[in-house]
Formats: C-alpha cells, sequence, structure tokens
C-alpha cells in the first residue's frame, strides 16, 4: 500500500536559502507560485514577454526571460504544456543548466516518453498536483489543498526525495495529502483517462442528448437534466468523498436499481478490451510518436476534431440554457478542496 504524505511529515528546510524558478505563468505555473511564495520561500518566474508576464509582475513577482531565470534558480518548476516543452526545453532552458539544480514537472509526460533528456548530473523529480491550477491556489487560500502525485526519476543530489516532499508542501499538496509514484505511473494513469475514460463518459452524454431530442424531447431540457445543471459534476465530485458506490445513497431507490442494474447489460468486456489496448499503445510510445507527428504536421486531425465538435446543435442549445441558468451557475468555477 503507498504511504501518504502530510503537512505534519514534512519539513520546509531542503528548499531554505533555495531560489525557485517557476517556467510558464499560465493557470498551473501561477497557481504553483503563489503557493510557494506565501509558503515564505524564494520564487522568480521565466517566461516569454507577452501577457503572462505582465500577470506576473502584476502578482508582484519577480520576472525573467527564460535563459535568465534558469540561471538563477536552484530549482526549475517546468509548467509550461507537455507539446511545447521539448523545444522550449533544447532552446532556452538545456544550454543554461548547472550541475545540481533541480528539474521537477509537472507532469510525467515529457521524461515518461523520453522527449526531454536531462543531464545526468541535475536532480529529476515530478510534483503533479491532481487538479487545475484554480483549484490548486483557491483551496491554498481556504487553508486547503489538492492531493498530489510526487516521483524522483533522477536523484543526483541524494537530497531529492526530501527536496520533492518540501516543494509539494509548499504548493499546498501535503495538506490534503501526497502519494508516491513514478513518472510512467502519473502519465499511464493520466493518458488512460484521456483517452478512455472521459471519451466514453462524453460520447454517453452525447448520445443520450441525441437519443432523446430524437424521440421528441425539447433539446433544453435534455442538456438540462444530463449536464447543464450541475448535477452530474456534483455526483462524480461527492463520489470523491463518499466511494465510487457510497455515493450511492444520496440517490432514489428507483435511481439506484436503474443505475446498477443497466450496468450489468453494458458491454462491459469489450469496453475493458478497448480500454486495455489503449494502455498499450499508450505504453508502446506509439501515442506519443502519433502526437508529434500531429504538432510537426501544424494539427490538422486536431482542427478537423474541434471543428466537427463546435459545430454540433448541442452547443447552439447551451447557450440558451446558459443564459436560463446565469444567475445560479454564475461565472465562476467551481473548486475540489480535500
Amino acid at each position: 500500500m503507498a504511504k501518504i504524505y502530510f503537512d505534519k511529515d514534512i519539513k520546509l528546510s531542503p528548499l531554505r536559502k533555495k531560489t525557485i524558478g517557476v517556467i510558464g505563468y499560465g493557470n498551473q505555473g501561477r497557481a504553483q507560485a503563489l503557493n510557494i511564495r506565501d509558503s515564505g520561500l524564494r520564487v522568480i518566474v521565466g517566461n516569454r514577454r507577452d501577457s503572462y508576464f505582465r500577470k506576473a509582475q502584476r502578482d508582484r513577482l519577480k520576472v525573467f526571460p527564460i535563459p535568465q531565470a534558469v540561471r538563477q534558480a536552484d530549482i526549475l518548476i517546468i509548467a509550461i504544456p507537455d507539446e511545447v516543452q521539448e523545444p522550449l526545453y533544447e532552446r532556452q532552458i538545456r544550454p543554461y543548466l548547472r550541475t545540481g539544480q533541480v528539474l521537477d514537472f509537472a507532469s510525467g509526460y515529457s521524461i515518461r516518453f523520453r522527449c526531454i533528456r536531462p543531464p545526468k548530473d541535475v536532480d529529476v523529480i515530478m510534483v503533479s498536483p491532481r487538479a487545475m491550477g484554480i483549484s490548486v491556489r483557491e483551496t491554498f487560500l481556504q487553508g486547503k489543498g489538492v492531493p498530489a502525485f510526487v516521483s524522483v526519476s533522477q536523484n543526483y543530489s541524494g537530497k531529492a526525495d526530501g527536496i520533492v516532499l518540501a516543494l509539494a508542501k509548499a504548493i499546498g499538496c501535503t495538506r490534503a495529502g501526497v502519494l508516491k509514484c513514478t513518472f510512467e505511473n502519473e502519465s499511464d494513469t493520466n493518458l488512460l483517462c484521456e483517452q478512455s475514460v472521459w471519451p466514453i463518459l462524453l460520447q454517453s452524454l452525447l448520445l443520450g442528448y441525441e437519443v432523446l431530442v430524437e424521440a421528441g424531447i425539447p433539446p433544453e431540457v435534455a442538456v438540462l437534466d444530463l449536464w447543464a445543471s450541475g448535477e452530474a459534476s456534483a455526483i462524480l465530485r461527492q463520489k470523491a468523498f463518499d466511494g465510487m458506490f457510497g455515493e450511492a445513497r444520496f440517490h432514489s431507490p428507483t435511481s439506484q436499481y436503474g443505475q446498477l442494474s443497466r450496468a450489468e447489460t453494458l458491454p462491459n468486456r469489450e469496453l475493458k478490451q478497448r480500454m486495455r489496448e489503449a494502455l498499450r499503445y499508450i505504453r508502446s510510445g506509439k501515442f506519443a510518436k502519433e502526437w508529434d507527428r500531429e504538432q510537426a504536421l501544424g494539427y490538422p486531425y486536431f482542427k478537423k476534431l474541434k471543428k466537427r465538435a463546435l459545430s454540433h446543435p448541442v452547443n447552439r442549445v447551451e447557450k440558451r440554457v446558459r443564459i436560463m441558468l446565469e444567475g445560479y451557475l454564475g461565472n465562476s468555477n467551481s473548486s475540489l478542496g480535500f
């Protein structure tokens, strides 16, 4: 059983007198930078001169071009999207690395699939919060946190285990609890969710919408009941607290019987086999190569898929329903705090 680390188990001392450089000031980078600063540590930001650069300045952080931040920092948090990490690393990070620095990745993808191959004389670690950046920040300000995975891939200094846990604490994740895993565990799990679990959920909602509308149900009624009311997200949120089946106590007996009995009729063996195939494809590195090719060609298939999704009639229905729900849902994003 994996050990869970909490605030009381970890000290920030491995980070004292260190300069922590956050590379990329998007949602995740901003959240981690501000949380680490508010934990009493020295933080700088490396970013190109754009709106994110100016946002970091407004947040009263010291901001530099990425090469300059790399030279100054002892610990580098790589908080830029997976698909741009390799070229940015090769041009603006690798040439300026020095012996003994720490490379911390917010996800395992680039190390897992060897897009980035760090030199042997640096530590390579991962602190991967299991939530969007906005949740990482909001829960921290509430005195709570989101859970995270932590990992050490390369321990040149011999001190990487203490550093990775201290970083998780500074970000606020040990308030909820952090689990040690490997870069491979994090990446494979995340990709399987994205390529099997969420597509099944997405398609089931869309197919449910289409079946109801074809049967004469007003489209607004279908959208509201299936997801727009927020009930579906509330159900998933409650499962996080009460368990996959423990959450069922909040449903009527009619609902519970319908869910459990009809789940038995689904093509579960076929779905599970498709998931196994998806995981094999991921682990073989073929998906990483496929994604590399898609990027190199200028995202032709990705653009086609997005265009098709945005042309679905449900998009127009959602706009009408959102107007109706404006006072109920508002414009704020909810956070999952543990």
